[in-house]
């Protein structure tokens, strides 16, 4: 049985011209600096963010933890939204490697405001640990895929930097924030001051995430992925596949939000479900008025080949991404109604 997996967009497969660009690929230590593919990599990262460099990492968990690692000092706070990625989704990486405290402030959809941070940031005093920096994330992933306004980007990172504060973007899907937003990713990041984004999920690469931001920051990022584990050696392989994931991937973004929105349609049809408002790929639905427990749904689905994953004791998730198609969204959702009866 052929499985349809709306689980994440982390489960793409490689495509055929990835593989072969992958067997082809030329390579080299990239520890000292010397692998081309990693290098063509981590430029051309760079100058699509708008930014003087890239640098080139396993996961992107490791990616935020050496943004924020390169931003903050031990002791500091990190501001982010009390969903985020980094404080329920990383084994607490930011206290373990960074040393900083965070400062989670609920949000109605996940999308921090100025005006919910600006009382939050505090200098350096007697008693309170000071922030160090502040994160947000687009698309935000637990809010349902989620795309910040660009005024509210804007404003947050003006004011915290009249205080000094730098500000830090998990963009992991950040691709799809720009499809949904209609502008360039250099557009979305130019105020923030590290951006760390995946090639592996909705861009489809099989592994590897990038951080992008000022040389030197970046520089004290390389020595910091060296401690972490994350030096890959002819790591050229897999920056083969990553340099087509930045070319060839946005251009499918589309189609999976539209296949988000179709299921968020058909959802909506069914009783006792209640769905976010869906933006981009990530479809975050509430079940608990059908009497059953995520858990229970997901296992029965799986019987009939589909994997969808629950959140919690009442919330469900679909991702869209190109191995999953229209066709096999409509059979996921109908296999749903069968098991709700």
């Amino acid at each position: 049985m052929s499985l349809i997996d709306l689980r994440s967009d982390t489960v793409t497969r490689p495509t055929p011209a990835m593989r072969q660009a992958m067997f082809e690929a030329e390579v080299g230590d990239d520890v000292y600096g010397e692998d081309p593919t990693v290098n063509r990599l981590e430029a051309r990262a760079a100058a699509i963010a708008g930014k003087e460099a890239a640098l080139f990492v396993p996961t992107g968990t490791m990616g935020n933890t050496i943004g924020l690692k390169v931003l903050t000092s031990h002791g500091q706070e990190v501001i982010c939204d009390s969903r985020a990625h980094l404080l329920d989704w990383e084994l607490s990486m930011l206290a373990w490697f960074s040393g900083c405290l965070v400062r989670a402030v609920p949000t109605e959809h996940g999308i921090l405001t100025w005006n919910d941070i600006k009382h939050l940031v505090k200098p350096v005093g007697p008693h309170w640990a000071p922030t160090g920096a502040i994160e947000i994330e687009n698309t935000h992933n637990m809010a349902g895929g989620r795309v910040y306004p660009q005024a509210v980007i804007d404003e947050i990172c003006d004011e915290a930097h009249e205080r000094g504060v730098p500000v830090h973007m998990d963009g992991a899907r950040l691709f799809n924030a720009a499809e949904a937003a209609g502008r360039p990713v250099s557009e979305i990041v130019a105020k923030v001051d590290t951006v760390m984004f995946c090639l592996s999920k909705a861009l489809g690469a099989p592994a590897g995430s990038m951080l992008v931001g000022p040389k030197k920051l970046i520089d004290e990022g390389r020595l910091m992925r060296k401690r972490l584990g994350g030096g890959m050696r002819q790591a050229g392989i897999l920056a083969a596949a990553g340099l087509l994931a930045l070319e060839d991937g946005p251009k499918k973004l589309a189609d999976d939000h539209a296949n988000a929105r179709f299921i968020s349609q058909r959802l909506q049809s069914i009783d006792g479900i209640r769905v976010n408002p869906v933006e981009t790929n990530i479809v975050i639905f509430d079940v608990s008025g059908t009497g059953r427990l995520p858990k229970e749904l997901s296992a029965a689905l799986k019987e009939r080949g589909v994997l969808m994953n629950g959140v919690n004791d009442r919330l469900m998730r679909a991702v869209t991404h190109y191995d999953v198609t229209h066709m096999q969204c409509t059979a996921a959702i109908d296999a749903l109604e069968e098991v709700l009866g």
